[in-house]
């Protein structure tokens, strides 16, 4: 049901006993779930009034309602940097449910253009993200809201595509590509964290370069904190996404989470499977046609692209390297005679124990082969093209990898190169 901004005033007079509507004014916006109206009393104050309109909105207000009595708690002792609505009264609807009214919050809507490289507003939004995450998950939990833990949340996904799939809306490239991503165990070893779960500019309020507010947490769950890092992902200019990952990652206590990016990229696509199913439940044409056009839209960005997750795939391996150049021992006859070498100093040279050294020096030489062989980057995003490894390097002799080789030389020499015993008795 929708109502006039008049009809919501008067609700308002309801809901807060001795409160004088002189005016409506900003927000004033309308959805499928909810309708909202900015008021302004006789004494110059604004108020705003927020109404369900279908029975699973009321129930996720009431919720909300149970959130924000302990959000408040959080914001008063300073671990959350920004305020949130305080209900001040509700008004019983015919319907069922309850409009809540509450004090306007300071600020204005955020616009994402403002989020620019560096420190300043950028940086403040990814903070106070972070200081919502940092959040203890027992927050949610005695407000009644749903908890999620990471395969559970995975499941919940995989579901979502499933139900999209079926509607035949879905280029056959995206739904393989989410599949892979719901598919890859490294990216659901997170830590649950409390989630807003429905961050956009009307609902983050900024006042002098920073978070003031923080609205509509209907949608809030503890699970996948990349939930509420999508839609900066999707949206926010490109040359401002380090400085957000930089700060967010700064302002959060636990270790890096490598797959966070990852898996905000899959919930920013997945938000058009959502977008899509919701015409579809609804009925509303328009917006299926709209949710059609968007994905295929998508599918057309990301078709050279490499698997959500890729990035982190270990370079392909090289065939081994070549086996080192064995040096051939030369033919006893080609054996000059000043290198011919007498009695047992002759006798050793070709004894276990240099032969255990030229052994290791061929080995030695397979590794340093092998240390330098140059390894391809992966196929998804190439930087440079990969040096084919080659047999031999310039500037250095013998064998492929370098290594000096030892001649073994024959234990026998011929008789016209061995000095006889006589002749040496002369």
């Amino acid at each position: 049901m929708v109502r006039s901004s008049l009809a919501l005033a008067a609700l308002a007079t309801t809901a807060v006993p001795g409160l004088d509507v002189v005016a409506t004014r900003p927000p004033q916006a309308t959805t499928s779930e909810y309708q909202t109206t900015g008021l302004l009393d006789a004494g110059g104050r604004g108020w705003v009034i927020r109404a369900p309109r279908t029975p699973a909105a009321g129930a996720a207000l009431e919720g909300e309602v149970a959130l924000l009595e302990q959000l408040a708690r959080e914001v008063d002792t300073g671990r959350l940097p920004f305020d949130v609505a305080r209900p001040v009264g509700f008004a019983e609807l015919p319907e069922g449910g309850r409009a809540m009214v509450h004090r306007v919050l300071v600020g204005r809507a955020l616009v994402l253009d403002e989020l620019t490289p560096g420190p300043g507003l950028t940086a403040n939004l990814a903070r106070a993200i972070a200081a919502f995450h940092e959040l203890d998950d027992s927050v949610i939990e005695r407000a009644g809201l749903p908890v999620y833990d990471p395969d559970s949340y995975r499941k919940r996904r995989l579901a979502e595509v499933d139900e999209a799939a079926r509607t035949g809306h879905v280029p056959s490239a995206l739904l393989n590509r989410w599949e892979h991503a719901l598919e890859d165990v490294r990216l659901w070893r997170f830590r649950p964290t409390p989630v807003h779960g429905d961050l956009a500019p009307e609902h983050v309020l900024v006042h002098e370069g920073r978070v003031s507010a923080v609205l509509g947490f209907a949608d809030a769950h503890v699970g996948d904190p990349a939930e509420d890092l999508a839609w900066l992902q999707a949206s926010a200019p490109e040359d401002s996404l380090d400085a957000l990952e930089e700060a967010y990652a700064l302002a959060r206590t636990e270790g890096t989470d490598e797959m966070l990016l990852d898996r905000a990229t899959l919930v920013s696509e997945l938000a058009l499977a959502r977008w899509l199913l919701h015409g579809v439940r609804t009925g509303e044409q328009s917006v299926i046609d709209d949710a059609r056009e968007m994905l295929r839209g998508l599918a057309e960005d990301v078709a050279d692209a490499g698997e959500i997750g890729a990035r982190h795939d270990d370079p392909p391996r090289t065939s081994a390297p070549p086996a080192p150049a064995v040096v051939d021992a030369p033919d006893e006859e080609d054996v000059p005679g000043f290198l011919a070498e007498d009695g047992p100093a002759r006798e050793g040279h070709g004894d276990a124990g240099d032969r255990a050294g030229g052994d290791a020096a061929i080995e030695a030489g397979a590794d340093d082969a092998a240390a330098t062989a140059t390894e391809p980057t992966t196929d998804t995003k190439p930087s440079t093209a990969a040096e084919p490894a080659t047999d031999e390097q310039p500037g250095r002799g013998g064998a492929a990898d370098g290594t000096t080789e030892p001649l073994h030389l024959g234990e026998s020499l011929p008789d016209f190169l061995t000095e006889r015993d006589e002749d040496q008795a002369r």
